[in-house]
């Protein structure tokens, strides 16, 4: 008999999981806090868990991001807009009858791992109820990351998180703003509010510098020419992809951003098409770290210091699990050691989905551990042991993020084609051997 599973959240990586543990016939109830699937996709989200302001486009393109059982609409743009991959995500929960599965308005306020094995689960309504497996698939995008900077700052401050658009949740009509990060979305925040219409003064400040890639290149969506090979040392790979920046411009330093402190794909690139532009027509003012903040006024490292009304934290997101005990599981610093970024040695029957971020894609990430966990649960593939699960972990990382910025952004970096072919190709051919071993052993 499969075992019964507790699935938390239905995002991305809980409704393809659902959809996965489904086609293998494994009995799941997915609680889910919101009213409705998507989470960070669900633009409003009752549960605060989505990110998206009202201008988001996706930043991967659509060829890229779609599942492979269930490719976007054709008539789908090549960077779809979040209601368009919020109507994709009901239209996968109803093509593969997700939503009977889930209990919506009902998340999980406890997970209590049972001494031998299984899952005690106190849901908001406060029932307790008893599974075989946990799969935890509530997202990293939805706990937001404040920087620690000394002094105090008086004016008005939000996280990019809580950001909206120009009317929301603050007006911003007129305002000086300083923009704090230089991921995605401190660009796309940034480029929205010094529209020249709105008649404010932004600045964006970063301590890294950054690579900023085009999302076309000779009129195709960039992303669709990327693709890293098992067959190669990476290193090679990222030195040729390095090369290439040149000619994509992809330098901030170019436009009066700090010179990177990192090599290309040694920390994650930020996409923007308009940034650039925004930062060489003077609408966007590039400055470095903040050193001290003092009443309205903020101090830079390079020495100078300017006035602001309001300040974007486009910081990042803290990784968090507040349905465990601390004791059993948390995430300081967003380090979170798991094998094949699944799992925690010695608790097998606990499975994590979606804790990566995933070069150049998500969506089939998370198709490819679903995939696997849904494996597990029926017996057909068995985990290594601890010893070897722990050695794994350790190769992983210093193949993934070994090169990579030391923050707390990059602890999750994964390259989804060299990581789809391990857990494919390698993976759970290795894991029905040892499933099958294991069955002979216990005839």
């Amino acid at each position: 008999m499969n075992p019964t599973t507790a699935v938390i959240g239905a995002g991305i990586s809980g409704l393809t999981t659902g959809k996965m543990l489904g086609d293998y016939g494994v009995p799941y109830t997915c609680f889910e806090s919101s009213d409705r699937v998507g989470g960070n996709w669900a633009f409003g989200n009752p549960n605060g868990h989505s990110s998206a302001y009202r201008s988001l486009h996706i930043d991967t393109s659509k060829e890229r991001l779609s599942f492979r059982d269930f490719p976007m609409p054709d008539h789908y743009p090549d960077f779809p807009h979040h209601t368009q991959i919020k109507d994709y995500l009901d239209s996968y929960a109803d093509a593969f009858g997700l939503r009977e599965n889930i209990e919506f308005e009902n998340g999980v306020q406890r997970a209590h791992h049972v001494e031998g094995g299984g899952w005690e689960i106190t849901d908001q309504a406060g029932a307790t109820r008893h599974f075989d497996h946990l799969v935890v698939a509530n997202g990293h995008h939805w706990d937001p990351r404040y920087p620690d900077f000394p002094g105090e700052f008086t004016g008005v401050t939000l996280h990019s998180h809580h950001y909206i658009d120009p009317r929301t949740p603050y007006d911003f009509f007129g305002a000086r703003i300083l923009i704090v990060g230089i991921g995605n979305s401190a660009a796309d925040i940034a480029v929205e509010l010094s529209s020249k219409s709105l008649q404010t003064k932004v600045t964006l400040s970063t301590r890294s510098g950054a690579w900023i890639v085009p999302k076309y290149v000779g009129g195709r969506p960039a992303d669709t020419m990327y693709r890293t090979t098992p067959h190669l040392p990476l290193a090679w790979q990222r030195k040729i992809m390095q090369w290439g920046q040149v000619f994509n411009g992809s330098n901030g330093a170019l436009y009066g951003l700090p010179e990177p402190n990192h090599k290309f794909f040694e920390a994650h690139p930020t996409q923007s098409v308009e940034l650039p532009l925004r930062l060489g027509s003077g609408d966007v003012t590039p400055k470095p770290n903040v050193s001290r903040l003092d009443g309205s006024t903020v101090h830079f490292d390079d020495g100078t210091s300017d006035d602001f009304d309001i300040i974007v934290w486009a910081t990042g997101y803290n990784i968090t699990f507040p349905f465990f005990d601390p004791d059993f599981l948390s995430a300081p610093d967003n380090h979170l050691p798991l094998y094949k970024r699944m799992y925690k040695p010695g608790v097998d029957d606990l499975t994590f989905v979606g804790f990566a971020q995933a070069t150049p894609t998500l969506f089939p990430f998370v198709e490819s551990q679903a995939r696997l966990a849904a494996a597990h649960l029926v017996g057909a593939y068995a985990l290594p042991s601890v010893a070897d699960m722990e050695r794994v972990i350790k190769e992983d990382e210093a193949k993934y993020i070994g090169h990579v910025l030391a923050t707390p952004r990059h602890t999750q970096q994964v390259d989804y084609f060299i990581y789809e072919h391990d857990i494919r190709a390698r993976e759970i051919p290795a894991g029905r051997k040892r499933a099958l071993a294991a069955q002979a052993v216990g005839r």
